[in-house]
Formats: structure tokens, C-alpha cells, sequence
């Protein structure tokens, strides 16, 4: 049963009120882990009108034990989008490091080891207040987040896919796999799919996506953070009848255990493939990303979207976004539009 609890406290923008803060164009974005991250850590920068809307499928780490232990939604992704959302004065890194604090103890095997605190925080407000949605929404006040974080769905996801698997003597079978962490590393996934298969989505983030200027899908990976979005039916509707513009943000690494021998263009095929119904306005891609770039822009007219390039990997061997370059591109795009 859920508390009553005093009015949500509201935290302005630091060092703006009121008339004083551009708010910019009503963004929302979506994804998980860190690819939603980076796209919030740059949006941040360019509005104050800012919804993340992340995937609840995660089954591994502190999020799994939580999700099986206490049958809530995997707080892990949420909270990444939380932490991304607190802004660059003491206040927000205090709050963003006490988030993604993990608990280690000195002899192991403790009860807390490997949770993070933001996890904790999180199910606790969920306990109180019995309702996921007002639980964040409170999480987000004490950080101060530039934004509100929601759940895509109200209720926990599972992620199945089916892989190829080669014998010993060179013949193959499909074998199906089930759990988030698991396809996260299964190689080239043939299909995958939501389970329960018609689960709800959330309503605010339905409202959100209804409401919004642009809708920003990816970066993440692609099986388990980007096209979940587009497998759940009623999300998926909303992405398809918006009147927002929508960008889609490519990964800076196509070959990864999750995609393995898959080219850019491959990525926008497989979104093709999953929800040929759905369109986008704009394709962000990283040139260093792209191996065939006619091929890339033939797969992006495909969406029926503009292939735009843009240097928005942070400097350094691990292909990671650079949110300010990342927020250059977001701010050339949305200004173009």
C-alpha cells in the first residue's frame, strides 16, 4: 500500500527561474543503459522539456536480483537515466556518484555487494509509494534531474531471442534463448521478441511521445535497448503516429557481441524488418561508423529518413559519445528542422 506523502518538490534549472530558463523543444528520448545515457547527457544541454523513456527488460546484476528477489521493474536503466539527467554543479555529481555507487564489502559475498545504491533508492520509493511512475518523479526531485525518467512499461519485460548454433560436424540449429543479459552476448540473433507479448505500455510515456517536438530512438544496443520500443505494440503505435519528428542515433561500434557481422546499413534493415511501418526524419550516424555510406543512405531512404554525419565519438580508443559533440549534432538538426 502506498504513503501519503507531501507535494513534489520542484527543483528549478540552477541559476534560472521561471521566465529566465529557454526551455527548448519537448524532447523524448528513448533507449536503456548507456547508449540512453549519452543521448541524455547531450539533450540535457539543448532543453529543459526532456523525457526519457527506458527499457525495463535488464535480468542481470543488482537489477536482476531486485527484479526476481521483489517482483519490481529492473531499476538499473532508470537509474543510469536519472544520474545522466543531474547537471554539472555539486549538487548534481554528488547525487549522480551516490546513484551509481556500488556496495563492495572487503571479505565478498555480502548481501549488498553489487547492488547500487540508486537501485536501493529506487525500490524503496516504489515500496512507499506503490506507484512506479510517482517513485521516479520523486527520485528525480532529490537529484534535481533536468527531466522526467519513465518506464517503457508497467510491467517487467523479458527479452527472447532465437540463435543459430553450429555442431561439432557443421550442421546448425536454432536455439532460443530467453533474459536481456543473456542475448546481450548471444552473437547474431535471428529474431527476438517481448514477452508477455501484449504487455501495456506506460501511459505517461505514451503522452509524452504524443506531445513531443522530436523523438530521439538510440543509440544502445540493438536488440535489447533500441528496437524493444518498437516490439511493444502500444509504443510502437505511438512511435508510428506522433506528429514528432523523429531522429534515430546510430551506434559508434556496428560489430558487437549483440550484432555481430553487422554493417550500419544492416542496423536500419533490422529496424525495417521488425516495424516496416515506422519512419524516421533524420539518421544521425558517426562517418567513422559508417562503412558504405551509399549503402547506409539507400537503407536510411528505406525509413524514409535523411542520412545526417556528424564527429560525435568522444576522443579515445572505446567508441564512446561525446556529449557536447553530441549535443552539437542534436542542436544542427533540430534547428535545421
Amino acid at each position: 500500500m502506498g504513503v501519503l506523502t507531501g507535494p513534489l518538490p520542484l527543483i528549478p534549472p540552477a541559476g534560472l527561474t521561471g521566465s529566465q530558463q529557454a526551455k527548448g523543444p519537448t524532447v523524448v528520448a528513448l533507449g536503456g543503459g548507456h547508449g540512453l545515457s549519452a543521448s541524455l547527457s547531450a539533450l540535457r544541454l539543448l532543453t529543459s522539456e526532456l523525457t526519457a523513456v527506458v527499457t525495463v527488460a535488464d535480468d542481470g546484476g543488482s537489477s536482476g536480483r531486485l527484479r526476481e528477489e521483489y517482483g519490481v521493474l529492473p531499476p538499473g536503466d532508470l537509474r543510469m537515466a536519472l544520474s545522466a539527467l543531474c547537471d554539472d554543479t555539486d549538487w548534481g555529481r554528488t547525487w549522480r556518484d551516490v546513484m551509481q555507487h556500488r556496495f563492495q564489502s572487503a571479505r565478498g559475498g555480502a548481501s549488498l555487494d553489487e547492488h547500487a545504491m540508486g537501485n536501493l533508492l529506487i525500490v524503496t520509493l516504489w515500496e512507499l509509494l506503490g506507484d512506479a511512475v510517482a517513485g521516479l518523479k520523486w527520485a528525480g526531485a532529490l537529484l534535481g534531474a533536468r527531466g522526467q525518467v519513465l518506464p517503457m512499461s508497467t510491467v517487467p519485460l523479458t527479452i527472447e531471442g532465437d540463435v543459430r548454433v553450429t555442431a561439432p560436424d557443421g550442421s546448425s540449429t536454432v536455439t532460443t534463448i530467453t533474459g536481456q543479459a543473456r542475448c546481450a552476448v548471444a552473437g547474431s540473433l535471428e529474431s527476438v521478441r517481448l514477452l508477455p507479448e501484449q504487455a501495456p505500455a506506460c501511459v505517461e510515456a505514451l503522452t509524452a511521445v504524443e506531445l513531443a517536438d522530436w523523438v530521439v530512438l538510440g543509440p544502445g544496443s540493438w536488440y535489447t535497448s533500441v528496437l524493444p520500443h518498437l516490439l511493444l505494440p502500444e509504443m510502437r503505435q505511438a512511435l508510428c503516429d506522433t506528429p514528432a519528428k523523429r531522429c534515430l542515433t546510430m551506434n559508434l561500434a556496428m560489430d558487437t557481441k549483440e550484432t555481430s557481422g553487422m554493417s550500419a546499413a544492416d542496423h536500419l534493415h533490422t529496424l525495417r524488418d521488425y516495424a516496416p511501418e515506422f519512419s524516421a526524419d533524420v539518421v544521425l550516424a558517426d562517418p567513422a561508423s559508417v562503412s558504405d555510406l551509399a549503402e547506409f543512405e539507400r537503407a536510411a531512404g528505406m525509413i524514409g529518413a535523411e542520412v545526417v554525419l556528424g564527429r560525435v565519438g568522444a576522443s579515445g580508443r572505446r567508441p564512446v559519445h561525446d556529449p557536447l559533440r553530441l549535443a552539437t549534432a542534436y542542436q544542427d538538426i533540430f534547428g535545421n528542422s
